[in-house]
């Protein structure tokens, strides 16, 4: 989850369109238009499906460093700007865990995707669980990475957005400034979030209707509605999460694994909030030998302490 919400500093001009990802890398966006809403995705690669879901405020772009390795294990990799982020229309409504579980199923649908490997993380992890929970016959696995639905450590910015008036006023004073910010708190070692990086994730922010679907993403979203229902997930699960992670602590990671039947944590040293984006290398490791051979042994250090 990143969380591109508010500052002062002064707005700055984002990169042209044609700089934006995937520009360069040999990948193609394409768009569609699902429940309404117009949307953006690349796919690479043949093979079982698996979906990625990125968070609030990301994009496609957050997960550059996982498509082309797990396309490259055999798989047919699709990632998507969700409704309200990215490249993606930004109604000012329709962001509550229901649409969304329902966005997932309809693009889905568009796609020929019978059945996926849904992986999320953050936001688009409580979404990717929402979706087991509702169409278990649909998801072949769950790979849930830092993942919001047992609550979150908000930053004082983005709890004062969703004040009703405040909120408002605040949400219009995005500054790329502001972006670097928040995106370097994401991550165990700041020093690792490029110009390039902040460039990508500003892009978008900077856009006039931003402001609005952010505002109904935090309106309208519950970051902790997976409370009592994790033991009726049926498709086996694998939890990723960032050991230096503030955002959602790891405690909340195991407490989800405790509560889930068939999951294996695993925890990656040295990342944040961004364990996708600051270790691409030992989660697409680990994806991938979830993709080929399922729940291993689930580890003894699940336990809540």
């Amino acid at each position: 989850m990143f969380v591109p919400v508010l500052g002062l500093a002064c707005r700055a001009a984002p990169i042209p369109p044609d700089q934006r990802y995937p520009a360069g890398t040999g990948l193609e966006a394409h768009t569609v238009v699902v429940d309404g809403t117009r949307l953006r995705y690349v796919e690479l690669g043949t093979g079982p499906v698996v979906l990625l879901i990125h968070g609030l405020g990301g994009s496609i772009y957050s997960w550059r460093g996982i498509i082309g390795p797990v396309a490259a294990a055999g798989y047919r990799v699709i990632a998507f700007d969700n409704r309200g982020f990215g490249e993606s229309e930004k109604p000012a409504r329709g962001y509550r865990n229901a649409d969304y579980v329902h966005l997932i199923a309809a693009l889905m649908d568009t796609l020929r995707v019978p059945q996926a490997v849904l992986v999320g993380h953050s936001m688009g992890g409580a979404i990717a669980a929402d979706v087991a929970l509702a169409a278990p016959a649909r998801v072949r696995g769950l790979v849930l990475i830092d993942a919001a639905g047992y609550g979150t450590r908000w930053p004082w910015s983005l709890r004062l957005a969703r004040w009703p008036v405040v909120g408002s006023l605040l949400i219009g004073l995005r500054g790329r400034a502001t972006v670097a910010e928040l995106l370097r708190s994401m991550y165990a070692d700041p020093t690792k979030v490029s110009t390039g990086d902040v460039d990508q994730y500003y892009a978008p922010v900077a856009e006039p209707d931003f402001g609005p679907a952010l505002r109904g993403v935090l309106q309208e979203f519950r970051f902790d509605d997976l409370f009592g229902k994790l033991d009726g997930l049926q498709a086996p699960a694998l939890l990723i999460w960032g050991a230096q992670d503030r955002l959602i602590p790891q405690a909340l990671g195991r407490q989800m694994a405790h509560d889930i039947p068939r999951v294996a944590f695993v925890l990656v040293p040295r990342a944040g909030h961004a364990a996708a984006e600051e270790a691409p290398e030992a989660v697409a490791r680990s994806l991938t030998a979830f993709l080929k051979q399922g729940v291993p042994t689930i580890p003894a250090d699940l336990a809540i302490r």
